[in-house]
């Protein structure tokens, strides 16, 4: 999840890029690297966090008013200094930073070897750096055409920004698959991965397309082209409607635990404008300017990634249940590559926090040649997604910066949720008296949310019971399945403990023989419709010796009378259950 940063203007640029490091940190990385020209490049790469960086550029005179700096999360060349970004061309005149993988590298790499070029790291973006060199010296271009046409050879995804030593008064920036957002200040320009590292100097930004290519001057306006066609292209400049204090942390250990207990409020800014239980209404906008051809669909095709995915796997049930719609759920990742069968009878609908998820874009591209009509659930304004698709819902989850999502999926369950509680009705699938139900307890969720909040600390003492342990099994049925799989993906991605989701009834074909004593078991069962059916599979755990860790409702006695330990959830209808048994999931941390 490589962050990129660059800057060109009068400010000094090394305490923009630093700080604009600092903004990304959130996106995962292993190394980090600076680049800076007055002339000559200053360029300082060390592995480990941004803090390692700066120990290891202190005391060097390093001045400049141009500049390029990444943090790197590696693909091609382990995590060390010499892999770390930036990279410089063979003539030590270019310097690039790159996110995204270019997938015919070696290739290139063996035709450049041929000419007489030379490899200091392992990595595909030294071999675009070299790459770029033969077209500026060789076909005596400008360096964004030489940018420009190096990138008609390239297969893979990318976001770069390029700069020449000799030349100050430019950057070069490109994407393809890989978010880029310049910057427009008063006489100066930023770059980065997405707008957290410009908010503080400007408001003003212009979201690069796919396949663009943007010159940006020291002075003047930036231009762009198309890439392959070599078209000129209108920047579109939008205002970013983010706020600094945002991004802080405040006194929250951390940003994840932060968005945890933002999400009361984030579910309130979801449904603002959209639900009124007094009056009995939901309106989504994005579906009232397709309402016909959604109801009339022959199926919805949710495409999605990571906890996006889970979100969709969530939705099946809902739209199946409430409006009688046939619903599939594809990762993304595997449904850009196959030949799937899509029609004009089809709504798909994306689920992207950031809405630039370079699967899920393809997925979109692909179903939009197909004639299919797509629908987008994405939190960031005016991003990729958000562009691409016929229509929408955003979550106005605000900027998720912990690494693992939590207040945009339980954001993209409340859009998800009305969604389809609105076309049940509107089709007739469900009667007014439930509809009515269904929007009351759908606005007394985020109340709900707060009330679990409070139970953090005996969630905190459950994690430390069993910390130590290298495996752990997260069992659900129904609409809990799918948040059985989200709670595994946490443990995995937080703690680094192994953990695995299924569908309660599934642990006797297969992963029942893993469970003993040293195995936490958390079982999510909330669900009156297979209550009986989840108490056996706890007992079945039980015999076993297993840890149960039970997610129940209030007022359970059956599981909490045989469970090691129980997490009480309030009571709701069914089809939203998963908006607050995922909390104690999100909770438990190492």
């Amino acid at each position: 999840m490589c962050g990129i940063v660059a800057y060109i203007g009068k400010r000094e640029a090394y305490p923009v890029l630093i700080n604009g490091l600092k903004m990304l940190e959130y996106r995962g990385y292993d190394s980090a690297g600076v680049a800076i020209s007055n002339g000559d490049f200053h360029v300082y790469k060390k592995k480990g966090k941004v803090q390692e960086l700066i120990k290891h550029v202190s005391g060097a005179k390093i001045s400049g008013t141009i500049g390029i700096a990444h943090t790197r999360w590696a693909t091609h060349g382990k995590p060390d200094d010499i892999n770390a970004h930036p990279h410089v061309s063979g003539n030590g005149r270019l310097a690039i930073i790159h996110n995204g993988i270019i997938e015919n590298y070696n290739v290139i790499k063996k035709a450049l070897l041929e000419k007489g070029h030379t490899f200091k790291s392992q990595t595909d973006t030294e071999v675009l750096a070299h790459l770029i060199e033969e077209y500026y010296e060789k076909a005596g271009v400008s360096l964004e055409e030489a940018v420009r046409l190096a990138l008609t050879k390239v297969t893979g995804a990318y976001a770069i920004v390029v700069m020449d030593s000799e030349n100050n008064d430019k950057l070069v920036a490109a994407r393809k698959g890989s978010p880029l957002v310049v910057g427009i200040g008063e006489d100066e320009f930023f770059c980065a991965s997405d707008a957290s590292p410009i908010i503080a100097y400007t408001k003003r930004v212009v979201y690069l397309n796919d396949e663009e290519v943007c010159m940006i001057p020291r002075e003047g306006r930036i231009s762009i082209k198309s890439i392959m066609a070599n078209e000129e292209q209108t920047p579109l400049v939008q205002k970013v409607d983010l706020k600094i204090e945002e991004l802080e942390k405040g006194d929250f250990e951390h940003y994840m635990l932060k968005e945890i207990y933002e999400q009361p409020k984030i579910l309130i800014e979801a449904m603002r404008g959209r639900l009124n239980s007094n009056e009995g209404w939901i309106k989504l906008g994005g579906i009232d300017q397709v309402k016909k051809r959604m109801a009339d669909a022959d199926r919805f095709v949710i495409v999605a990634c990571g906890t996006s995915w889970h979100s969709g796997l969530i939705a099946e049930y809902m739209f199946e249940e409430l409006a009688r719609t046939q619903v599939e759920v594809e990762y993304a990742s595997e449904f850009r590559y196959r030949n799937p069968i899509i029609t004009d009878r089809d709504v798909v609908i994306a689920l992207s926090q950031s809405g630039e998820t370079a699967d899920t874009l393809a997925a979109l591209e692909m179903a939009k040649k197909n004639g299919a009509l797509l629908y987008g659930i994405v939190n960031v304004v005016g991003s990729s997604i958000a562009r691409l698709t016929d229509a929408g819902s955003y979550i106005h989850a605000g900027p998720e910066i912990g690494v693992a999502s939590t207040k945009a999926f339980t954001g993209q369950l409340a859009i998800l949720a009305m969604m389809a509680i609105h076309l049940g009705y509107e089709k007739g699938t469900i009667p007014r008296s439930y509809y009515n139900q269904l929007v009351a307890e759908l606005e007394n969720i985020p109340s709900k949310v707060e009330k679990l909040l409070e139970a953090d600390a005996q969630i905190k003492y459950i994690a430390s019971e069993i910390k130590d342990a290298n495996n752990a099994l997260y069992l659900g049925r129904g609409y809990n399945f799918p948040v059985a799989l989200e709670g595994a993906l946490k443990l995995k991605e937080i703690s680094y403990i192994h953990a695995e989701g299924y569908p309660a009834a599934e642990m006797k074909h297969g992963p029942i023989a893993l469970i003993d004593e040293n195995m936490p078991v958390v079982v999510i069962a909330t669900n009156k419709s297979s209550y009986e059916k989840v108490v056996s599979n706890v007992q079945e755990v039980k015999a076993r010796k297993g840890k149960v860790i039970a997610i129940v409702t209030e007022g359970d006695t059956a599981i909490s009378e045989i469970a090691d330990y129980t997490i009480e959830i309030p009571d709701t209808d069914e089809p939203l259950t998963p908006i607050l048994s995922v909390i104690p999931l999100q909770l438990i941390r190492k």
